[in-house]
C-alpha cells in the first residue's frame, strides 16, 4: 500500500503536528507526542514506545527499513517538512508517538542505585542536558517532582539527543519521591550552599539520589528536612552558583569516581 501523500502545510495533520510540538496540554488530552529524527525515533522504539504516524521527506533519503512497520507512513513534501521540523538535519523524519504512563512503582532499580531527582527544574534545556549526563554516568533513573514542563517537551527530546528514552525517566511529586527513597533505603543528597559539606567529602558508594533544584530558589525545605547529608560545589571565583546542568553532572561523575575505586 503506497504511504499517503502530503503536500500542503495546511492539511489538517501537518496542523495538528504543530500543536503537538507546542502545547503540553494536547500532548497531555491526545496521549500523543512528537520525535524528530533517525537517532532519537530509534531511541524512542527501543525503549518500547509506539510510532502512530510517521512523516518522512522522500526527497531527503530513503525511509530506513527499521521503520517501515511504523502504524501509518506520509510522505511528505519538502516544503512540508521544513514547515514542520525544528531541525533541518534530521534525516526527513519525524514520529508522532504514544505516550506510555510511567511511575515510580515501574522503575527498576539496580544494587545501590544512583538517581538524580529535580525539583522544579523549569527549563527544557537543562533538563535534557542532565539526561545525556545521567546516561554517560550510568545513572539508574532520572526522577522530575513537581514538574512545570511535561516529560515529552520536543525540547527536552532534542537537548538529550534521546537519553529521555535510554534513561528511567518519571514526574511524581516531591512527597512522593521522599517516601519512595526513604522506603527504598536510598540515602538523600541534597545540594545547597547552606550547610553542606563538599561533595567530594561525602560517600556516594551506597544507595544515592543526588537532588538539585533550580538555580534562582534552589530546593524546598521538604528537601532540606529529607536529607542525610548536603553537599555543595566549592565556588572559588565572584559567582555563588553553577548552571543546574553542569552541577548535576559534576555530581554524577564523582559517585562515578567513588564507585570505580
Amino acid at each position: 500500500m503506497e504511504p499517503l501523500q502530503i503536500t500542503s502545510t495546511q492539511n489538517p495533520r501537518i496542523k495538528n503536528l504543530a500543536v503537538l510540538q507546542q502545547k503540553a496540554s494536547e500532548r497531555r488530552r491526545q496521549g500523543l507526542f512528537i520525535v524528530e529524527g533517525m537517532r532519537e525515533i530509534g531511541h524512542c522504539t527501543a525503549a518500547g514506545f509506539s510510532i502512530k504516524e510517521l512523516y518522512y521527506c522522500q526527497e531527503m533519503g530513503e525511509l530506513p527499513h527499521s521503520l517501515h512497520s511504523s502504524d501509518e507512513i506520509i510522505c511528505v513534501s519538502k516544503n512540508v517538512y521544513e514547515k514542520i521540523a525544528y531541525r533541518g538535519s534530521t534525516e526527513g523524519l519525524i514520529a508522532v508517538v504514544k505516550e506510555k504512563q510511567t511511575s515510580l512503582a515501574d522503575l527498576k532499580l539496580q544494587d545501590s542505585p544512583l538517581i538524580v531527582v529535580l525539583e522544579s527544574v523549569e527549563k527544557p534545556g537543562n533538563i535534557g542536558a542532565i539526561l545525556r549526563s545521567a546516561d554517560a554516568a550510568g545513572v539508574d533513573a532520572v526522577i522530575v517532582c513537581d514538574p512545570l514542563t511535561d516529560l515529552y517537551n520536543p525540547n527536552i527530546i532534542r537537548s538529550s539527543i534521546g537519553a529521555c528514552f535510554t534513561k528511567q525517566f518519571v514526574a511524581c511529586t516531591t512527597d512522593e519521591c521522599i517516601a519512595f527513597l526513604k522506603q527504598k533505603d536510598i540515602q538523600i543528597l541534597t545540594a545547597q550552599l547552606q550547610d553542606s559539606f563538599a561533595y567530594y567529602d561525602t560517600d556516594m558508594r551506597r544507595a544515592t539520589a543526588i537532588v538539585m533544584g533550580t538555580e534562582d530558589k534552589g530546593l524546598t525545605d521538604k528537601w532540606r528536612q529529607a536529607a542525610d547529608a548536603h553537599i555543595r560545589i566549592p565556588m572559588l571565583g565572584q559567582l555563588d552558583s553553577l548552571n543546574v546542568s553542569v552541577s548535576a553532572a559534576i555530581l554524577m561523575y564523582e559517585a562515578v569516581r567513588q564507585r570505580k575505586r
